[in-house]
């Protein structure tokens, strides 16, 4: 019943073909019956797929290397030194010199990162060397 109501809604039997068929339809008696009213029906036409095209090809930028971390705990280091007495002071020169190194060689990110903290560094430990030293040359004087 599906295949002729198929086939007339699609244009492919007209009305009066379509009611014939399906009065046959209910008098058969056999699957045979059934496939006889049916097997002259005009195949469906089905329209090709719609692929869409592929999209056109664009090359990715290449990933930009990644930032040393090193470099990166130097300037915190350096940062933090003044707030700590100096104590991060140390490890912010030693970061700043492994990180500058690393880099060289990996070609990571993050020279001007470990350059910073080279500074903060040095310019920390030099200050609290010039504060220990006034305070040595004020406790001589008084």
């Amino acid at each position: 019943m599906n295949v002729l109501k198929d086939a007339f809604t699609e244009g492919r039997l007209t009305q009066p073909e379509y009611e014939d068929r399906i009065g046959r339809a209910y008098q058969s008696r056999t699957y045979g019956e059934l496939d006889q009213v049916t097997a002259d029906i005009p195949a469906r036409i089905v329209p090709p797929a719609f692929l869409p095209a592929a999209p056109p090809y664009v090359p990715l930028p290449a990933p930009l290397p990644a930032t040393n971390g090193q470099a990166i705990g130097s300037l915190v280091c350096g940062i933090c030194a003044p707030f700590t007495g100096g104590l991060s002071a140390i490890p912010a020169i030693a970061l700043g010199h492994i990180a500058k190194n690393k880099i060289r060689y990996t070609g990571q990110q993050g020279e001007g990162l470990a350059i910073a903290g080279l500074i903060l560094g040095y310019l920390t430990v030099a200050g609290f060397a010039a504060l220990i030293l006034l305070f040595a040359l004020f406790s001589i004087g008084s």
